[in-house]
């Protein structure tokens, strides 16, 4: 079973209930195409691998194939790959930590303050 360890809803528009459902139903979606690319490429940095009305599914796939997916209607790819490069870090600053059991939810206010501030640096 495939579950998030940790959401966040980042921007400035504001999200209604429904909406927010309908993204987490996206997201989910795009897994089976992130996990038919990831038998067919080498790179973590995946742009669009799955498009929704105006919304794009950008993934990075860490080597040990912990996904980070992003569902955003910008264009900017070298801002979200340095996102999604920055929040790797911050992964694996937490998964290091031996208080953390591997695969349970990040619950760390410093985490989610830190991914945050990365959204509105490089979003």
């Amino acid at each position: 079973m495939i579950f998030p360890i940790y959401e966040a809803e980042v921007g400035s528009a504001p999200k209604k209930e429904d909406l927010a459902h309908q993204h987490q139903f996206i997201l989910h979606a795009a897994l089976d195409v992130v996990q038919d690319l990831a038998w067919t490429t080498n790179a973590m940095f995946l742009r669009s691998v799955d498009r929704f009305s105006d919304l794009v599914v950008s993934v990075y796939d860490s080597v040990v194939h912990t996904r980070f997916m992003l569902l955003h209607d910008s264009r900017s790819d070298d801002g979200i790959k340095s996102f999604f490069q920055e929040v790797h870090e911050l992964y694996i600053k937490i998964f290091l930590n031996p208080l953390y059991l591997p695969g349970s939810r990040i619950t760390s206010s410093h985490f989610d303050t830190k991914v945050r501030a990365l959204a509105r640096k490089y979003l």
